[in-house]
């Protein structure tokens, strides 16, 4: 029995940009842990666009799976849906009886369970300064430099300290003129080569062109969200939750490498703005589950009321089953970040974490069972667990 999974990429996201997969480290984890426990997987990318409305990243999504969901020889095992970040709305929106992508679908029966790593169900205030002609100014350079620190490893560390001296206290952008921040992002991107570069410009332009996520991950506009969209009944939904040490000796370690000293300050003024929770619009359910507050006291000693991933609150993230909750950044759990001698993994912004392969491999040896737990029958579960 074949399982399909398909996985939608967060708010930024992308399938392969500069010769890098955005999901490359997460596929492989899945189908090597399907692999182990006997069972063949298939992994599909929704090539959505970055910025664009859920509701268009989420038609990508349906149009991916209604093109895949079965071949030639009629098959019809489970369907999974997984997403990182924003992808995780992408995913519920698709699977929502209420919505007008809810179906019927033909393969709707088969959908057992939507996984969602990292995302903002209640919106981050990152999304509200991104809104912001500064933030989108800001937002151009940030990705620019992502996309460089991806796919070369490290970016130019010459440009990378402009940026950080420029971008020190980026809440304020004091004394930054906004043509400075367009001319980083221009010398950064003249370091690709001349294919890579078009790829990024024109996934660039494609964030400059439609912004309709943006908007709709600010705090007060996910309220809208959920009181429209419900979650399917028989499908299992699944929450991996992370957030970066408050503790600063765990900055302190990272000023051992070059690229690390340049990105935590970086990174550090992005969970400073990401921490501005307005109290009308609190990022947070009003209430938690008993099995929540225990998955979260489980993991972290206590229920955080603040702290993030550097880019969504903790409470944010939180949304059905917690089946796993530790400390790492927002890019960690999808395998980019650095491990001494492992040449394949490769860093975003330094947070700190010390999430690497043991901790990763944890991660999404957990999101394979709980698929493999959500395809059961009652029956099958039970002697699963004997």
């Amino acid at each position: 029995m074949l399982h399909r999974v398909y996985l939608s990429p967060g708010m930024f996201g992308f399938g392969t940009l500069a010769s890098y997969k955005y999901f490359g480290h997460l596929e492989r984890a899945i189908v090597e842990g399907f692999r182990k426990r006997g069972l063949p997987a298939i992994t599909f990318v929704a090539d959505v666009p970055p910025t664009a409305s859920i509701r268009k990243r989420a038609l990508r999504l349906l149009n991916l799976i209604d093109r895949t969901h079965s071949d030639a020889a009629g098959d019809d095992g489970p369907i999974h849906l997984l997403g990182h970040s924003t992808g995780g709305l992408d995913a519920r929106l698709v699977a929502s009886p209420s919505s007008t992508m809810g179906g019927p679908h033909e393969w709707s029966y088969r959908l057992k369970s939507v996984t969602m790593m990292n995302t903002p169900h209640y919106g981050t205030p990152l999304a509200t300064f991104f809104a912001t002609a500064k933030g989108q100014r800001m937002l151009h350079a940030v990705t620019a430099l992502t996309v460089l620190g991806l796919s070369l490893g490290t970016p130019p560390l010459a440009l990378a300290s402009a940026l950080v001296v420029g971008l020190g206290r980026i809440d304020k952008m004091v004394g930054l003129e906004l043509s400075a921040v367009d001319r980083m992002t221009e010398s950064m991107l003249r370091v690709l080569d001349d294919t890579k570069s078009r790829e990024v410009r024109t996934f660039l332009e494609a964030i400059r062109g439609d912004q309709g996520a943006v908007i709709q991950l600010t705090p007060e506009a996910m309220d809208l969200f959920h009181a429209g969209v419900q979650d399917r009944p028989g499908v299992a939904y699944n929450t991996t939750i992370s957030m970066i040490p408050k503790e600063p000796q765990a900055m302190l370690r990272l000023l051992q490498a070059p690229w690390s000293f340049i990105s935590a300050p970086l990174f550090s003024s992005i969970a400073q703005i990401t921490a501005g929770v307005d109290d009308r619009y609190p990022c947070s359910a009003d209430v938690l589950t008993e099995d929540q507050i225990e998955a979260l006291s489980r993991a972290y000693g206590e229920v955080p009321e603040r702290g993030s991933d550097g880019v969504v609150p903790v409470r944010s993230q939180i949304w059905g089953k917690v089946i796993w909750a530790g400390l790492a950044d927002h890019l960690d759990v999808l395998g980019h970040f650095r491990e001494d001698g492992k040449a394949e993994h490769r860093d975003w912004f330094s947070s700190g974490a010390g999430f690497q392969s043991r901790r990763f491999q944890e991660l999404t040896g957990t999101i394979v069972d709980a698929m493999i737990a959500s395809s059961l029958g009652p029956k099958e579960s039970q002697t699963s667990r004997l």
